[in-house]
């Protein structure tokens, strides 16, 4: 049986989608941008920030489901520009203590409302 997961403390969805669903033990969560809910903007800066603020919204999604990132077994990362790769990957690698989860990062041609970087990830409890 799926449950569908929301939190007020990463954006909603701007579409016809959930935040996350649980199925079991496992949490499929929807592509988070650099959006901080309190305002729905983009915070403010670059590549960096942006990633950093859509894990701020990953962590939120998680802990609303009883998760943590040490839960998260599989990421994708959807980059508007792969230049800004190392940046990002910066940010991202210091997101997780030591062991990483499996991830594809892709170049996309556009993202939602022209963001930077977004973030989605599946996490599975033991």
């Amino acid at each position: 049986m799926k449950k569908v997961i929301a939190t007020t403390k990463a954006p909603a969805a701007i579409g016809p989608y959930s935040q996350a669903i649980q199925v079991g033990n496992m949490l499929f969560a929807s592509g988070q941008l650099g959006i901080d809910p309190a305002t729905g903007n983009f915070v403010e800066g670059g590549v960096k920030e942006q990633t950093f603020q859509a894990f701020k919204n990953v962590h939120a999604i998680l802990a609303e489901a009883g998760y943590s990132i040490n839960d998260v077994v599989k990421t994708t990362v959807f980059l508007a520009d792969m230049g800004d790769f190392a940046a990002m990957n910066e940010v991202y690698a210091s997101q997780f203590d030591g062991s990483f989860p499996a991830r594809s990062a892709v170049a996309v041609k556009t993202l939602p409302k022209n963001g930077l970087v977004e973030i989605e990830v599946i996490a599975v409890k033991a």
